[in-house]
């Protein structure tokens, strides 16, 4: 890639992903990377951190202010947790000539938040979410949102990366990530609790088998059938994740997840949704939501709405 533009990039922590990061756009060619991560010198990963630095060639400084004077654009990859304090220490640097984007795992606000204790600097902001792993290496999929999103793109695309701007509101590429956990995270959660209560009755691989077969359609489909057929018949529905529940609690696992789903159901139950629709299944999810969102006064809003 050596008509690649080079720029002088800066990583805001040097762990599993800030290094799976660094390691790759060195290997690529990008000739400038420096990181700067708080426990580099002092810390129990201290000798990890700086030997992953060593054999991939970059540069670790010790200070907040170091890394902003040793590059031009900042990837901010702190754990969530840390984002509003990383913001802190960065905001007496950073200048207009700084492009920085947060791009770990957290909500709307918080990337807002980071953003309103930027704002004086006068740099350039965007907000980011990882949709990878560091399975994928350096080109893990990354959205990016906000006034910087297609700078950064931009700028680390030809070197390997793989960054989709998904808009200029600050919040939205976080918003997709963190909202879409609440399935997907779920998802594992109740395997975790199915699989356990199915070992302990010895049907493990045929309950997992029989749950393949309804998972297996596609998944707009899936939701076509469950959401629209779940405002009708949320009472029976209700009624069998609460025996569902009594199944778990006597397998001796606490049925933690299928007691949660049981009480959104019956919740959903008691909004008189299958009266709403004289008991006629609404055409598509899309009807249910908006009927179940008017239903609790819920007003269309946030990130990129």
């Amino acid at each position: 890639m050596s008509d690649t533009q080079q720029i002088r990039l800066g990583l805001v922590g040097y762990g599993e992903i800030g290094s799976t990061l660094g390691q790759g756009l060195r290997g690529a060619g990008l000739q400038q990377i420096a990181s700067y991560d708080k426990y580099a010198f002092d810390g129990p990963y201290s000798a990890l951190i700086q030997a992953r630095a060593a054999a991939a060639g970059v540069t670790l400084v010790g200070s907040p202010e170091q890394l902003v004077e040793a590059a031009d654009v900042i990837v901010s990859v702190t754990p969530g947790s840390a984002s509003l304090e990383s913001a802190e220490a960065f905001a007496p640097h950073l200048t207009g000539r700084h492009v920085f984007i947060d791009i770990a795992s957290a909500t709307p606000k918080l990337k807002q938040g980071v953003a309103e204790r930027l704002s004086s600097t006068n740099a350039l902001l965007a907000d980011g979410s990882i949709m990878g792993t560091p399975k994928d290496g350096f080109a893990m999929p990354i959205l990016a949102s906000g006034p910087a999103a297609e700078r950064v793109r931009d700028a680390l695309v030809p070197w390997g990366m793989r960054i989709e701007a998904v808009g200029d509101v600050l919040g939205t590429a976080s918003g997709i990530k963190i909202i879409r956990s609440v399935l997907i995270k779920g998802i594992e959660a109740l395997l975790d609790e199915m699989l356990l209560t199915a070992r302990a009755y010895g049907i493990d691989d045929t309950v997992l088998a029989s749950a393949s077969k309804t998972l297996s359609r596609p998944w707009m489909e899936t939701v076509n059938s469950l959401i629209p057929t779940g405002v009708i018949h949320a009472q029976r529905r209700t009624e069998e994740v609460e025996m569902a529940a009594e199944a778990v609690q006597d397998a001796g696992i606490e049925p933690i997840m299928t007691r949660s789903t049981a009480a959104r159901l019956r919740w959903k139950d008691q909004l008189g949704m299958k009266e709403h629709f004289g008991g006629v299944v609404p055409p598509s999810y899309k009807e249910a939501v908006d009927a179940i969102a008017s239903k609790i006064g819920q007003v269309r809003g946030g990130a990129g709405s």
